[in-house]
């Protein structure tokens, strides 16, 4: 089969030739002309044909276009790859979190007897499991996220009639499987589309839990006071929030295209330039190049790939237990249980607008350490707060999870968009992406348990909360200096080569090889 593709794209390139004499290939479309107009599958699993990536990449090299050209195709892929992955991240975290809503409500904690703060930081935790069981291998595009919106999306509509805590419990498993591998696969998927300084912008518009945390307040808010016969307040949340979980998964499936090469929203001509911007930046291959075990064992011996996992682990910490106790700190502070939750939006919303500047300022700089560190800062002095005067003032501990939640999750996309941009080739790119979010979230299953307070305010949790920023401030700081230094010897290197040396390293088959992190000519962000 290997054999047939590459005698198809053979032939195609050979009729190429022929004809170069009229066409010189500016407009980008030649070769992909020569194979017809859409990739297609042999089956539901099986990958696109590669002929079709190996046409757009061939085009790539021989396109001519403008900035203006290259900003209006950059304008179709944020209108048609973003609303999507932004409306699938949002359901994620309105099934994933309206539980800590549904905290706050008796009637959800008797159906499931919630006694104590020891079976409700349980339930949280245990979501966490099958997450990180499957996470390394869930890697996909559209039809894995099709098939993860579906799963978490029934497991969280099941919640509406379950009954008794050992119900919930597997049911949160069921919800973690759900969600394995569908953060660190959308990260990797929008490295196909965007370049590296434009990559912490979108990942924050897309994947930040601000947002849908302000809009999951606003909802639990006017739907826990909803009854009917059949259904209460907190089963209402479950089940409006669901459904469109449902409906997006079916979206998803036959709207969002899985690579630039065959998406049919773009022309060839408009195909050809999404990919000539990206590989005159980072080069991301959609098959081929080095294997998955390769690209395992490559993450695993990158000193870099700990030291991200050290910052992700450490301020997640925070992200995974805030999202959840949000209303229970604020109903804590002495608010009803319905005003609690209509409380949690300002919060997000403030949040939300500090993650969007952190990651516009960081892509406008193309910086991303002293932004990581200045957003570990942030949380760090709220954590303090809330561990110092949570007794002793409403306002100062209201005011302190302003920046607690701003500070959090502007992390997220900051991050990520690093890692993403560390790691090459693009199969340790998508390994590594999804090494530093399994092994992170197996800190997770511990993280709710550092509340164990909740008669002293939850003190404790804080003051662990804030040590655990400390440390990936720490991390990012001499993460920074390392890849810096990186930069600096791989300048060295490079300077120091031959004339034949360094034509060599040029004369390498550009049309299907990617520059690795180990190579002198690699520029790491920092």
């Amino acid at each position: 089969m290997a054999s047939e593709q590459k005698s198809r794209i053979d032939n195609s390139i050979e009729e190429v030739e022929k004809t170069s004499s009229e066409h010189t290939n500016k407009d980008g479309d030649a070769h992909q002309a020569a194979l017809g107009p859409k990739a297609k599958r042999k089956h539901f699993f099986s990958p696109l044909d590669p002929a079709y990536a190996d046409a757009v990449h061939l085009d790539a090299e021989a396109v001519e276009y403008t900035a203006e050209q290259e900003r209006a195709v950059r304008r179709k892929i944020d209108n048609t790859v973003l609303p999507l992955v932004i409306c699938s991240y949002v359901f994620n975290q309105f099934d994933r979190t309206n539980i800590g809503n549904a905290h706050i409500i008796p009637a959800f904690n008797e159906n499931f007897g919630i006694v104590d703060n020891n079976k409700w930081t349980l339930v949280l935790s245990i979501f966490y499991v099958g997450y990180c069981l499957l996470e390394m291998p869930a890697n996909g595009a559209n039809r894995f996220f099709f098939l993860s919106l579906t799963f978490w999306g029934l497991s969280s509509l099941s919640v509406v009639y379950a009954k008794g805590y050992a119900g919930l419990l597997v049911l949160r498993v069921l919800m973690g499987i759900g969600e394995a591998g569908y953060y660190a696969g959308m990260i990797y998927y929008l490295s196909f589309w965007y370049k590296r300084s434009e990559l912490a912008l979108r990942i924050s518009l897309c994947m930040t839990g601000t947002l849908p945390g302000a809009i999951g307040g606003l909802l639990a808010f006017g739907l826990v006071r909803a009854h009917t016969s059949l259904l209460q307040g907190w089963q209402f949340l479950f089940l409006i929030e669901a459904i469109p979980t449902l409906i997006m998964a079916v979206m998803i499936l036959f709207f969002l295209p899985s690579f630039p090469f065959s998406a049919t929203f773009l022309s060839p001509r408009e195909r050809a330039i999404a990919q000539a911007r990206l590989n005159r930046d980072h080069k991301p291959q959609s098959h081929g190049g080095m294997t998955g075990w390769n690209g395992f064992k490559a993450i695993i011996s990158d000193v870099n790939a700990w030291m991200f996992m050290l910052i992700y682990a450490s301020f997640n910490v925070g992200v995974a237990t805030v999202s959840y106790f949000l209303p229970t700190l604020i109903k804590d502070l002495g608010f009803s249980s319905i005003n609690a939750q209509g409380l949690t939006v300002a919060p997000y919303v403030v949040g939300w607008f500090v993650v969007l500047i952190q990651a516009w300022h960081s892509d406008r700089t193309h910086d991303r350490g002293w932004h990581i560190m200045a957003s570990c800062a942030i949380s760090f002095i709220g954590y303090v707060i809330l561990a110092t005067s949570v007794q002793k003032s409403v306002g100062a501990a209201y005011f302190a999870l302003f920046l607690v939640v701003g500070g959090n999750y502007s992390l997220f996309p900051l991050v990520m968009s690093w890692a993403a941009n560390a790691f090459s080739p693009t199969s340790k790119r998508g390994v590594g992406t999804a090494f530093i979010v399994s092994i992170s979230n197996c800190v997770s299953i511990a993280s709710p348990q550092i509340y164990f307070d909740p008669n002293d305010n939850f003190r404790k949790g804080h003051a662990l909360s804030a040590g655990c920023l400390l440390l990936s401030f720490m991390t990012a700081f001499a993460l920074r200096t390392r890849l810096s230094y990186l930069n600096k010897r791989n300048a060295s290197r490079l300077s120091a080569l031959s004339k034949d040396e360094k034509e060599r390293l040029e004369g390498q088959d550009i049309t299907t090889s990617e520059i690795w992190d180990n190579d002198p000519r690699y520029v790491f962000m920092t």
